[in-house]
């Protein structure tokens, strides 16, 4: 599925990722979040690697039209924000691929007025296309620096419902639970039963699972002591982590 990069596109994106995330963008004013150099981008990035995969819920696709994916990544990557591949955004993370971030939100089948728990803030891309289809988003980031530098941009960027935690997602989001979707943007070895718990009965949960082979897989909580399981595609995204406190 996925495109192998040449090592030479490879070594200047981890490169140029290095740079500190939180340092290095300039967040930029609102009547210019979506100019017509990014626009023309989005509508390719959308027609050309999301619709032709068999995505076609048009309000996903609106959404990963109108959401400016450049002002999620490293100012010195902005040009490669829309391209077929995830990008680095610092502390040895990335962005998802936008088929894979456009896949999971499909994935959850949205009607609204969900409220939704996130594990995996990164930058907070996948939380701003959420929370434009959806009543709340709760996002949990195991990084400190990355849950404070996504939520100033959250804010900044004016997506006001999305709330965001520093801490360990592997303990779910207890207070604020139970959740009508959870979606998960790094692997465990295995599904968390505590994410299961904190699932409402008919929730979903799109999560990648595994180790050196990931799978990303979808759940379904059929009652309390019952999941149903499918198996989506072959994935690889960053390790999920435990805190170590």
């Amino acid at each position: 599925m996925k495109k192998f990069l040449s090592l030479t596109i490879i070594l200047l994106v981890i490169q140029l990722g290095s740079i500190s995330f939180a340092q290095s963008q300039q967040l930029q004013p609102q009547s210019s979040y979506m100019s017509k150099q990014w626009s023309e981008k989005a509508n390719s990035m959308v027609k050309y690697q999301i619709e032709k995969r068999g995505i076609t819920n048009i309000d996903v696709l609106r959404v990963m039209r109108i959401t400016p994916r450049h002002l999620f990544v490293p100012s010195a990557l902005s040009s490669m924000a829309y391209n077929d591949y995830p990008l680095p955004i610092g502390k040895e993370q990335t962005i998802s691929q936008p088929y894979i971030v456009a896949l999971m939100t499909d994935l959850l089948k949205l009607k609204g007025d969900e409220k939704i728990l996130e594990i995996g803030t990164g930058s907070g891309y996948q939380a701003a296309v959420l929370s434009q289809l959806v009543d709340s988003v709760y996002t949990i980031e195991i990084i400190e620096s990355l849950a404070n530098s996504a939520q100033i941009r959250l804010d900044n960027l004016n997506y006001k419902n999305v709330v965001v935690k520093f801490g360990d997602g592997y303990k779910g989001w207890p207070s604020a639970a139970p959740f009508d979707a959870i979606i998960v943007t790094a692997a465990p070895k295995k599904v968390p039963q505590i994410l299961i718990d904190q699932l409402k009965i008919g929730g979903h949960i799109v999560i990648p699972v595994g180790d050196k082979w990931q799978e990303l897989q979808l759940i379904t909580k059929i009652n309390k002591n019952k999941i149903k399981k499918k198996t989506i595609i072959p994935v690889r995204f960053v390790p999920m982590v435990r805190s170590t406190e």
